[in-house]
Parts: C-alpha cells; sequence; structure tokens
C-alpha cells in the first residue's frame, strides 16, 4: 500500500495550518488507495540546520536527525501544507526539508497551500527544492486564500471547488508516488 504523509508545515502558535492539514487528512483517510499519516513539525524538535555532514552524504549525527530521517524515509510520497511568508514558504518547513536528502529522492509531492495570494509563491519556491532532492512534484495543487476561505483570516472554512482540487492533488500523488516505486527500490 502507498504511503503518503501530509507534511503540516507551520509551527506558529495560533497557526492556520493545522485547521488546514486537518482538513487534508480527514479528506485523504477516507480514500482506500492508499494510507495516509499527518506529521506535524511541532513533534519534531529540529533546530537550526546541526548536522556537521552535509545531508547528500548522509551521515546523520544528531538523534533528533535519526528520528525524521526514518519518519521520512517511511513514506512513498506526500503532500506539504504550507502558509505563504512573506512570498515563501516557512522557515520551519524549509529547515525540516534540508536535514535530509536521500530520504526525499523519487517520491512524489504535492502542495496545499494558504496566503493572501493562496500561497501560489510559497509553492513555486517549494517546487524548485522538490526538484533539487529528485522529487516528482505534481501539476495540481490548494491554493487557499485567506480572503475566500478563512473567516476573518482565521476561521478555516474552504469553498467546495476546494474539495475536487485537492483530490484531484491526491490522486496525482498517489499516482506518481505508485509510479517512482521501481526507482525508490532500485
Amino acid at each position: 500500500m502507498i504511503k503518503i504523509g501530509i507534511i503540516l508545515g507551520s509551527t506558529r502558535p495560533g497557526r492556520n495550518g493545522e485547521a488546514v492539514a486537518r482538513w487534508v487528512y480527514g479528506i485523504a483517510s477516507q480514500r482506500t488507495d492508499a494510507e495516509f499519516e499527518l506529521v506535524d513539525l511541532l513533534d519534531y524538535k529540529l533546530p537550526h540546520l546541526d548536522e556537521m555532514v552535509p545531508p547528500s552524504m548522509g551521515q546523520y549525527a544528531q538523534p533528533h536527525t535519526l528520528e525524521w530521517a526514518r519518519k521520512i524515509d517511511s513514506f512513498d510520497g506526500f503532500i506539504m501544507v504550507t502558509p505563504e511568508y512573506n512570498h515563501s514558504t516557512s522557515g520551519v518547513l524549509k529547515n525540516a526539508i534540508d536535514f535530509l536528502y536521500a530520504e526525499w529522492n523519487n517520491k512524489a509531492v504535492g502542495f496545499v497551500s494558504y496566503g493572501s495570494l493562496g500561497g501560489a509563491r510559497a509553492v513555486e519556491h517549494l517546487r524548485l527544492v522538490a526538484a533539487e532532492l529528485q522529487m516528482a512534484d505534481v501539476r495540481s495543487q490548494v491554493a487557499l486564500s485567506l480572503f475566500n476561505d478563512f473567516e476573518n483570516f482565521s476561521e478555516f472554512k474552504p469553498g467546495d471547488f476546494q474539495v475536487e482540487a485537492l483530490n484531484t492533488t491526491l490522486d496525482q500523488v498517489r499516482a506518481w508516488s505508485a509510479a517512482l516505486a521501481p526507482l525508490r527500490a532500485a
């Protein structure tokens, strides 16, 4: 069974991302074509990158890095839930990504973003990072507007059409995760 991690990419107090990630997980967990798990970065105490050797060498020394590597390695693909901060993704998500290398390789990734412009600029940055990590980013994405999908910029109330966008993204991540399985096995 394909296993997909839904990464909650914000740790900010009062974060909108928690409601968004739980919505993604709630819809995803109704599916029978893959297994889904919510991965909250709050549960992984990753300091600012503190490994002596570059991640591409795979010589992790810190216990928190080893724990994070085991978790990410257990998945075949990902949905990254990201806010848009200052025209990019959150520092905590970028830091969590940068801790590892091989654990991301040959896996599919889709994005659910939120912000004043739907988080589109955050996703554009993440697509560049995904390419460097040899990930296959899917075309479909969910872009949630703070103006239209949140009441008073804080209470998450997505439009009905967002469910269709999410299911398309999940379909693509699941399909690409399966297609990349031979590369991961090699």
